[in-house]
């Protein structure tokens, strides 16, 4: 009985030493792709963004993910208290790893879970130049690439939230493309309500005009003077 227990023991701590050098392992491959990520971002000119997760634990992001990236410009508008980077940088990331083509396939209205697991963004999807998640855009996407565990793409704003929605089943809308609504077809008014135009007289009709007349008396009667005062001569 006593080597089993012995036995039992050195199992169980042979298991533990195995999950801890596992966990150890995974901890300095996901730090590493990390690292490969940041010179990635640097590489792209997003400094700002690469200089918030420097300011948190290397612990905060377990596992895989995808960093959704402002601009250096759009994060200088933005007034954010210390205490918020680490709520930022959950709000902006998604826990796996995916490339754009993988986001291409998520359909318009689905929703995306962000790190922050209150938190989701919903989806809209007109091909690769209007992916939006929540109310930004990806405009740089696959900027991370070469680690296994880590990818992000570039976004045109920064991820906003609305204070008093904040809670375990809000969302970010997406903005909506309204398509121009067409201008309505005139419509065609039924025959008999139709009115009805007579065309100007022409002046070399047939029954002639008043004027006309007037000028032929005229010039028949300066005839008929001519004729007498030759025949006086």
């Amino acid at each position: 009985m006593a080597n089993y227990v012995k036995i039992y023991v050195s199992v169980l701590i042979i298991t533990f030493m195995i999950s801890s050098m596992a966990y150890a392992v995974s901890n300095i491959t996901r730090n590493n792709d990390i690292e490969v990520a940041i010179e990635e971002m640097e590489r792209a000119n997003y400094f700002t963004f690469v200089m918030l997760i420097n300011m948190v634990p290397s612990d905060l992001f377990q596992g895989g993910v995808t960093f959704l990236v402002p601009s250096d410009e759009s994060l200088s508008r933005i007034t954010m208290p210390p205490n918020n980077v680490t709520d930022l940088l959950l709000r902006h990331s998604i826990p796996s790893p995916l490339l754009f083509d993988h986001l291409l396939h998520l359909p318009t209205n689905s929703m995306l879970p962000t790190s922050n697991p209150e938190l989701m963004v919903k989806v809209f999807n007109s091909g690769r130049m209007g992916l939006f998640l929540g109310n930004v855009r990806i405009v740089s996407p696959n900027v991370c690439t070469h680690g296994d565990s880590v990818r992000c793409h570039g976004i045109d704003r920064v991820l906003n939230v609305d204070d008093e929605q904040y809670g375990p089943t809000s969302s970010i809308s997406c903005p909506r493309i309204v398509a121009p609504i067409p201008a309505p077809a005139p419509s065609l008014a039924p025959p008999g309500l139709v009115p009805t135009f007579d065309p100007p007289q022409s002046e070399t009709s047939s029954g002639g005009t008043p004027h006309v007349g007037l000028e032929l008396a005229f010039m028949s009667y300066l005839w008929v003077l001519y004729s007498i005062s030759v025949s006086l001569v």
